[in-house]
């Protein structure tokens, strides 16, 4: 009451005053749609952003099986498991790049094509890309060099092969084996595990070799990350590969994983240890070049593959690795066997324990001969564990 007999009503809501109560209720409603509209408003902006998140989640998702798919296709394509072919393909491609550049003249193709053919068909290597005589060279270097070597062990005599047109960029594996298998040839004691393999097989037998292996009953873990299949293909081998081929031709050897550092700065110094052990024992007397009947090493690590074919021991009783890497050339390789008084060419070959920082190191590594018997042991043993950890 305004005091002059005027009734004034208030809004419950707001403390508005009115004079008028249909004014009031009118004021009122008005309160209650605002209300009203923003409770479904607030619950409409909940729809909507639960809409938007859901289509973000499911586009995310979307774009996460992309990039697995593509990122499976990438390790297809890098490991040579995309179909796109295998040697022969590379080879027959490479060659016609080759003769569009100019580089290559087209009676030089139909004759390396021809020579090729020759080559799949009987399974043997060509040899174009073999390079003889350099541990016998080094030899003689080593002989002669008084500057800062205290001793070195060498490997028994191994050819050098390098890769090719048909298998450039995935197959080291393969080239490693050649040189392995070139030294086991020259050795008697292999001479009954190697009777069906007199000379070195070209890269699709290797292949077919290790199908065969894979047939008898080897790594059939290893086996189906192939599909069972690596002839016709430009798939990567390993280590365990390697291990199961030699086994099925009844050669004893043992893959070592160094699975992690043993020394400063992500170094591998028990891995030189291993290998000067494995160099030096039943070697007698203090001669300073040691030219052992061991057989080189495989050497395997992410990527790449390479064959120890030596070790020396320096003055200050460091120790550095031969290596033969099928990365280089016959042209490079060569060079070795003309070895300058200087030693300059031996950078090719000499990997110090601060050149090798990789992760993780694997070795496959003959020793002996084994037996039917033994053989078909490890052959199931493979099935469950094929590598020895070395903490």
């Amino acid at each position: 009451d305004t005091g002059n007999g005027e009734q004034l009503y208030e809004c419950p809501m707001c403390s508005l005053t009115c004079t008028n109560i249909q004014i009031l209720q009118e004021h009122v409603d008005l309160h209650l749609e605002e209300h009203n509209f923003s409770e479904g408003g607030n619950i409409r902006d909940l729809e909507l952003a639960q809409r938007l998140q859901t289509e973000e989640d499911e586009w995310q998702r979307s774009e996460e099986e992309k990039r697995e798919r593509e990122e499976f296709k990438k390790l297809q394509r890098q490991y040579g498991l995309d179909n796109s072919g295998g040697f022969k393909q590379q080879f027959l491609k490479n060659m016609e790049r080759e003769v569009d550049r100019g580089r290559m003249q087209p009676f030089e193709y139909h004759k390396r094509k021809a020579d090729m053919m020759e080559s799949l068909a009987s399974g043997i290597d060509d040899g174009k890309t073999k390079t003889s005589g350099v541990i016998e060279a080094l030899c003689k270097y080593y002989q002669n060099e008084n500057k800062d070597v205290r001793r070195v062990w060498l490997s028994a005599g191994v050819d050098h092969f390098h890769s090719s047109l048909g298998d450039r960029g995935w197959g080291c594996g393969y080239r490693n084996f050649q040189m392995l298998l070139s030294s086991l040839l020259q050795n008697s004691f292999y001479n009954d595990c190697l009777r069906d393999t007199t000379l070195i097989p070209s890269i699709p037998k290797i292949q077919s070799m290790i199908e065969d292996a894979w047939r008898e009953g080897f790594d059939p873990h290893g086996a189906s990350h192939f599909n069972n299949k690596l002839h016709g293909s430009k798939a990567w081998i390993g280590a365990c590969e390697i291990y199961s081929l030699l086994t099925s031709l009844r050669i004893k050897c043992q893959i070592i994983d160094f699975h992690k550092p043993t020394g400063p700065m992500g170094t591998h110094p028990r891995l030189f240890e291993w290998i000067l052990h494995y160099y030096s024992t039943d070697t007698e007397g203090g001669a300073k070049v040691v030219c052992t009947s061991k057989p080189p090493i495989y050497l395997q690590h992410q990527g790449h593959s390479r064959t120890i074919v030596g070790i020396e021991e320096k003055k200050n009783k460091s120790l550095c690795l031969l290596l033969f890497d099928p990365g280089c050339s016959s042209q490079q390789m060569q060079k070795l066997l003309k070895q300058n008084s200087d030693g300059t060419g031996l950078k090719l070959l000499r990997k110090f324990v601060g050149s090798l920082k990789e992760k993780q190191y694997q070795i496959v590594a003959v020793d002996g001969v084994l037996s039917s018997e033994e053989k078909a042991a490890r052959c199931h043993a493979s099935q469950v564990l094929t590598s020895e950890k070395i903490p």
